[in-house]
């Protein structure tokens, strides 16, 4: 890859794990533990990542893995941290390398946005020194593609069909990294599969600040999103094209770092893409979401000041 800082002997996310071909999620584990390296000891919840690769006795991972339920993760992750913390200042033989260890939570939205978001408040508040790395696939793809708090507007779900009485999702996509910030995090940042050396940066750079960081990275699902497995990265780069998912990086609560556009796509292109969103533009009414989803890309250019 060019980059030393990112390359191991070992392929710490292994093959043989059973995700989706063009899984964005699986990208990001790999891409994450070409940053975090060996020693690193990561939570995670139930989710598509979860129960592709950890089909007992088999793991895909080469680093410490540890799985929670649904809601507590973060709390999970927040505990480790906090008792190796204790260990090392007991002087327990064996922790004195506390300062060298990685403590991360790689979790989906549904996990992150929904279930998950009282302890995660809570890890934020208390001051773990946690890495939160939740890979946004915008819906419950584990489950039977249910609609979660990050589905956005006009997207068809099994909870939020598209049909004679819906236009699909009619709810707007929360917007966490806000959230994140309303806590006092040094540092947050958004990211984006199409984007991997970007992304692996941004995690570097949260490894070295103490304290809980939050990385939000998007992460396109084939079967969920109903697009060819081999157009997940295309699909990724027009979300951060049209301004839909802008790329960015918060510093102590101010926007840093942004990913400028010369000149964004319009929202359509994206939208055509996915069969989740087929019916925008076959159903009355479809239009009027088109424009609404047009909208919010122009908010978030004006937002975090996209555009060039």
């Amino acid at each position: 890859m060019g980059d030393d800082r990112f390359n191991h002997e070992e392929d710490l996310f292994c093959p043989g794990h059973r995700a989706c071909p063009g899984c964005g999620a699986a990208l990001t584990s790999k891409f994450v533990t070409e940053v975090t390296g060996p020693n690193t000891i990561m939570s995670m919840p139930t989710g598509c990542m979860e129960v592709t690769t950890t089909p007992y006795p088999e793991s895909a991972w080469g680093i410490s893995w540890i799985h929670n339920i649904f809601e507590n993760a973060a709390a999970v992750a927040g505990g480790i941290e906090r008792a190796y913390r204790s260990f090392k200042r007991r002087g327990k033989k064996g922790y004195t390398d506390y300062d060298d260890v990685n403590f991360v939570v790689l979790a989906g939205d549904g996990a992150t946005f929904d279930i998950g978001i009282r302890s995660l408040s809570g890890m934020m508040e208390r001051g773990h020194d946690v890495l939160y790395i939740c890979y946004d696939n915008e819906a419950y793809m584990n489950t039977g593609i249910q609609r979660s708090s990050s589905t956005p507007i006009g997207a068809s779900t099994t909870t939020s069909p598209a049909g004679k009485e819906s236009l699909g999702e009619d709810i707007h996509k929360k917007d966490m990294p806000s959230i994140a910030a309303a806590h006092g995090l040094e540092y947050i940042a958004t990211a984006s599969i199409a984007y991997p050396e970007d992304f692996k940066k941004k995690v570097e750079k949260a490894l070295e600040i103490e304290g809980p960081k939050y990385i939000q990275i998007f992460a396109p699902c084939p079967r969920g999103w109903r697009h060819e497995s081999k157009n997940s990265i295309k699909i990724a780069r027009l979300a951060v094209e049209t301004g839909l998912y802008p790329i960015y990086e918060m510093e102590n609560g101010e926007i840093t770092n942004v990913k400028k556009l010369k000149e964004r796509k319009p929202v359509e292109e994206y939208l055509k893409a996915q069969g989740r969103f087929k019916h925008l533009f076959k159903q009355e009414g479809g239009d009027k979401v088109v424009e609404e989803l047009q909208s919010i890309a122009d908010h978030n250019a004006k937002k975090i000041g996209i555009d060039k």
